[in-house]
């Protein structure tokens, strides 16, 4: 296979990490040789042949997605992925790093038949440091062996189905690469992450960089600009964080007034810069406070801030867990703005990074959940849970652990992210206390949202009640915010928008777009009425339809608006305004 460039033809060919950019890359998505390996053979796969694999795929779509070319839809339990790869040589006397965006599930990746690196977890980036494998101009065999064991319990699963087709609200299964797949080089002293805490009360910018070995003691340098003028500056040593003091009238973000810096972060040796990166950040606060009322109402910047939207569960029936382009990628968030709402549910999955970038400039708060998986335990939706709270397995408990935490640090310093949402409905629930004020002491900036709709403990940020399809409140928390985690699902068949012909469901059901939307408009008057009585949130199902669920605002092919979206915004509108002084 010849070895691709930054061609024009390559799927999803923008640069993967926005926030965190570097200007020399190439792009590895297209096509590739694969093979299923349903027997784990193992290491007895002659990998390093392109003649021993079993046909071409295009990354970065999953295997089971028509987009790919391959179309499976059994259980996969391993694949073996074969590109070539020439490193330019322009990188000579560079570190040259691999990046995945995210494979599903467990991942182990060679270069001309030597195991380069492991990860485990299919929802968070990673990168390999190549460079002692490779020799630039020279062709390599690259290798990612895939495997997933979704009906073992341990992998967050998210809405992934555990049986042969989708059915109810579990859809199609994602195996293996579902991102972006990139090179780039990089200096032996170079920075691996950036971690941006914004602080409006101090009005300080915090920006940790976290280095690699060999550069604890050289000089961290981050320019702050809005627009092309500088505005603010700090510099450290030591590996500690730069502590920049932004100006008096320092501009926040807020859904209304999105505002972002750009960020330019370069470190230097002797002087010399050796890796610079370009990123962004905003300056805004989530917070929970007592009303003149006595009602715990949440804040953005200080001020209350009622936070309404869409469950979005970000599927596609082409990609499946990938979007087909960049351009359908922002399509559903810009949708959910002209819908009038101001926050995002992400439903038990994590989006790439362009994704939170997308939700940064247009202003859209999200509450990001962790992919569920294991076992369902007892479920006490109506009462604070009073029973046996489910054990999981040391391994179960230990991949979920380091999985939630791979995700907090990917997605740590992206505006739009205003609350966790460690549990969904008591699925997989279990040590919900100890989860939550891990979550809470790992990120304070941020709300928890110990368990939407799930098994309720005193803990976290926010009482959170589901109820469908009217929205109702049914428990009522004095010491947090009480938040209508999901309730609608209004349900309008249109016959040549459908994934099924013959099984779709919803909530509820109706026959026309103006009877779908009088009931969106008589619950979501229902909700405004209830937001005096303590509701400080609330999200509505959902963003599109979704295999064979009919209950979008939008149909799975993104081709009807099955809503009026003038009354929607209309009414969306008044909702989101409501605490506002």
């Amino acid at each position: 296979m010849a070895f691709q460039t930054n061609a024009a033809d390559i799927p999803r060919k923008e640069y993967p990490r926005p926030q965190f950019e570097r200007t020399a890359w190439v792009n590895l998505n297209g096509e590739w040789d694969y093979t299923f390996d349903f027997s784990n053979s193992g290491m007895e796969q002659e990998y390093h042949k392109a003649t021993s694999f079993s046909g071409k795929i295009t990354v970065p779509f999953c295997p089971e997605s028509s987009l790919s070319g391959v179309g499976h839809k059994d259980f996969i339990n391993h694949i073996w992925y074969h590109r070539e790869i020439s490193i330019p040589q322009d990188w000579s006397g560079k570190n040259v790093l691999l990046n995945f965006g995210a494979v599903y599930y467990n991942s182990e990746i060679y270069i001309d038949g030597a195991l380069a690196g492991r990860h485990f977890g299919g929802s968070s980036s990673f990168s390999i440091d190549i460079t002692k494998l490779v020799t630039p101009g020279k062709v390599h065999h690259l290798v990612v062996r895939a495997s997933s064991d979704l009906r073992s319990g341990m992998q967050s699963a998210g809405k992934q189905s555990l049986q042969f087709g989708s059915y109810g609200c579990n859809y199609t299964r994602t195996t293996g690469i579902w991102q972006t797949v990139w090179l780039e080089p990089v200096s032996g002293k170079h920075i691996e992450n950036l971690r941006i805490t914004p602080d409006i009360d101090r009005n300080l910018l915090t920006v940790k960089a976290e280095l690699n070995a060999n550069c604890a003691t050289d000089l961290v340098e981050v320019n702050v600009y809005d627009g092309n003028q500088l505005v603010a500056a700090g510099k450290s040593i030591n590996g500690e964080a730069v502590e920049v003091a932004m100006p008096e009238n320092a501009k926040l973000w807020s859904p209304d007034s999105p505002f972002l810096y750009t960020l330019k972060v370069a470190l230097k040796d002797g002087g010399k810069i050796v890796d610079k990166v370009d990123s962004y950040a905003a300056m805004r606060k989530y917070s929970t406070r007592r009303d003149a009322n006595g009602i715990v109402r949440l804040e953005l910047n200080n001020e209350a801030l009622f936070q309404f939207g869409p469950l979005d569960q970000g599927w596609w029936p082409d990609g499946l867990y990938t979007a087909p382009t960049d351009e359908a990628l922002l399509y559903d968030i810009q949708k959910t703005k002209d819908f009038g709402f101001n926050m995002i549910r992400k439903h038990i999955k994590v989006e790439p990074a362009r994704w939170y970038t997308y939700c940064d400039q247009l202003g859209i708060i999200v509450w990001q959940d962790m992919p569920s998986g294991d076992r369902n335990p007892q479920w006490q939706m109506r009462q604070y849970f009073n029973g046996t709270e489910m054990k999981r397995s040391a391994e179960s408990e230990g991949y979920y652990r380091k999985e939630w935490k791979e995700i907090i640090d990917c997605l740590y310093s992206y505006p739009c992210i205003g609350t966790w949402v460690p549990f969904n409905e008591a699925w997989g629930q279990f040590k919900t206390v100890e989860i939550a004020e891990w979550t809470k002491q790992y990120d304070p900036t941020r709300l928890v949202n110990p368990a939407s709709g799930g098994n309720h403990y005193p803990c976290g940020d926010m009482l959170d009640l589901h109820h469908y399809p009217a929205p109702e409140m049914f428990l009522y928390d004095g010491q947090r915010a009480t938040v209508l985690g999901e309730y609608g699902g209004i349900g309008l068949v249109l016959k040549d928008h459908l994934w099924e012909p013959n099984r779709n469901w919803g909530y509820v059901q109706f026959n026309s777009s103006k009877e779908a939307t009088d009931e969106y408009v008589k619950y979501a008057d229902m909700l405004y009425r209830m937001i005096d009585r303590g509701f400080s949130a609330a999200v509505y199902t959902q963003t599109t339809d979704v295999e064979v669920e009919v209950n979008g605002f939008i149909t799975y092919d993104r081709k009807v608006i099955k809503l009026d979206e003038k009354r929607v915004k209309e009414i969306n509108t008044r909702i989101c305004n409501s605490l506002k002084k």
